[in-house]
């Protein structure tokens, strides 16, 4: 399977996510500083600015962090689980409309992945979350509605392949909303209306869709084209390093 990754994106969402994260913990360090200053009535709006500044600041930062800082991002995970099922295939990470691509021979597949916590069910295309606790104020993005984002990324894609293979009259593309956070599995989604799982159930799941019929070459081969634009830089730099290994080789 080839890879192609926005790094630079990724490390700068990183950096704005320790940013923000220090610049919140400094505004709500200072706003608690100006409780003991004298004439603090006067300051009481500077107060309440610094607080909500610092908070505001420090949940972009954590949510941020959790997305682009941690270990095991989705893009990662998803890498992991597609290698030994798409082997024929190509995945977009952070370079189209949707975040994460898959271009295979039968079709195209957009991965919609959550990080959420909590007790997760699903009746068709409403979503519900709980047991969060406190978390659902510190950082802890709302579970809104996974079904609705699958929708608009399908959406997205297929406007974009409109503009940039125009040959391409029809096409297969499905979504899928994978759940990457290793430690919940407190999921009821068997009554989702798109596919919906925990990313352990990815492999399983796409072995069972690999008898569909793939498209013309061709359109493949435009397709293929249409994203590659988008990692054109990123094409150009694999194909540089190979060049210095063959010379190097030599």
């Amino acid at each position: 399977m080839v890879i192609l990754r926005d790094d630079k994106r990724i490390a700068r969402l990183a950096r704005i996510g320790k940013v923000t994260s220090f610049a919140g913990m400094g505004a709500l360090v200072a706003g608690l500083f100006l409780v003991f200053l004298p004439n603090t009535q006067n300051l009481f709006m500077y107060q309440l600015l610094a607080l909500f500044t610092g908070w505001s600041l420090s949940q972009v930062g954590i949510y941020l962090s959790r997305q682009y800082l941690v270990e095991n991002r989705a893009d990662m995970i998803l890498d992991e689980v597609l290698q030994k099922v798409a082997r024929d295939g190509r995945i977009y990470h952070y370079l189209l409309p949707a975040q994460h691509v898959l271009l295979i021979p039968t079709g195209i597949i957009v991965f919609v992945a959550k990080q959420h916590v909590g007790n997760i069910s699903v009746d068709g295309d409403k979503w519900k979350q709980t047991g969060l606790g406190l978390r659902r104020w510190f950082g802890q993005e709302r579970i809104g509605n996974p079904s609705r984002e699958a929708a608009l990324s399908v959406e997205a894609i297929a406007s974009y392949l409109n503009k940039n293979a125009p040959s391409v009259e029809e096409v297969p593309i499905g979504a899928m909303v994978v759940f990457i956070n290793k430690n919940n599995k407190e999921l009821d989604l068997k009554n989702s209306s798109i596919p919906a799982m925990h990313y352990t159930k990815v492999k399983g799941y796409l072995r069972q869709q690999k008898r569909a019929k793939p498209m013309p070459e061709e359109n493949f081969r435009a397709i293929q084209a249409a994203f590659d634009k988008k990692a054109t830089h990123l094409l150009a730099e694999a194909e540089r390093v190979s060049l210095v290994v063959a010379d190097d080789e030599e």
